[in-house]
């Protein structure tokens, strides 16, 4: 009976032995890693910048979605406001005069609403731009010997990374889209 509970205390020890050495195999250390503080510091450089271009986007998204919201409800007041329009003066009521004038202060009122939305697009591009430049001057003091090696300019690679978007799809954003009101041209902007 002893030689069973010693055989049982030695497979117990084998199986927290055996347990302990899987819990080691699981642990990375820092100690063993090849990765050097230029690395660590290059690839969190890169999440940064992939994170600016990801808030830069969601923000010219909300831009976007705003200015078609106004485009919208400018485009459903004058279509409401075409309805009066076209009704002969001698037959317009009290309150189709007062409905036209309280339309028109409603265009009036979005298309300001509008031109704001358009200055502060501009306002942010110009923004971006001066962040951009000042990224490209800190990432050619900070990296120089990954940018040599790699033969590209770092005001290049900075503006590609802060725009990794086609051609047409950036002559479509920003101004030029709030520009084009409701895809046709505004008589009232």
């Amino acid at each position: 009976m002893e030689t069973g509970r010693h055989s049982c205390q030695q497979l117990s020890h084998l199986e927290k032995t055996e347990t302990e050495t899987e819990r080691a195999e699981d642990v990375v250390s820092m100690a063993d890693s090849t990765v050097t503080i230029e690395d660590i510091e290059g690839e969190l450089f890169r999440i940064e910048r992939i994170r600016d271009v990801l808030v830069r986007r969601e923000s010219e998204l909300r831009y976007m979605m705003d200015d078609i919201q106004l485009c919208k409800e400018i485009t459903r007041l004058k279509q409401e406001l075409q309805k009066l329009v076209s009704i002969p003066d001698k037959d317009k009521s009290k309150d189709d005069r007062e409905r036209e004038d309280e339309l028109l202060q409603q265009i009036n009122k979005l298309v300001e609403t509008r031109d704001f939305l358009v200055e502060d697009v501009e306002f942010e591009r110009l923004r971006e731009k001066e962040e951009d430049k000042e990224m490209a001057a800190f990432v050619q003091s900070k990296f120089p010997k990954a940018l040599a090696t790699k033969g590209s300019s770092p005001a290049h690679k900075v503006a590609s990374k802060s725009r990794p978007t086609s051609a047409p799809f950036i002559t479509k954003t920003g101004l030029t889209l709030l520009k084009d009101c409701c895809g046709f041209t505004c008589s009232v902007m």
